[in-house]
């Protein structure tokens, strides 16, 4: 994963959260792939298994997004402001 700057610079825990937050884009364009997929087939029981992984991803990326939020106070905050 490319930095912009120096990581010897980057302090430790924005690293994490960094890898967190690439990790969450990942699992909702993974989302999106499995809904297109869904949508595209006629099978059925394809349908069902991709729907399964699909929500498998759901899983992943709020417990991304569960994490990020305990890591990054502001985050948090803008998360309860807009619930």
């Amino acid at each position: 994963m490319p930095f912009f700057e120096p990581l010897e610079k980057i302090d430790p825990k924005h690293v994490d959260l960094e890898r967190a937050r690439k990790s969450l884009r990942e699992e909702l364009e993974a989302i999106d792939f499995y809904q297109e997929r869904i949508d595209a087939t006629d099978d059925e029981s394809l349908k069902k298994l991709l729907a399964h992984n699909m929500n498998e991803e759901k899983e992943h990326a709020a417990m991304l997004m569960e994490w990020v939020r305990k890591n990054d106070p502001t985050q948090d905050k803008m998360f309860k402001e807009h619930d």
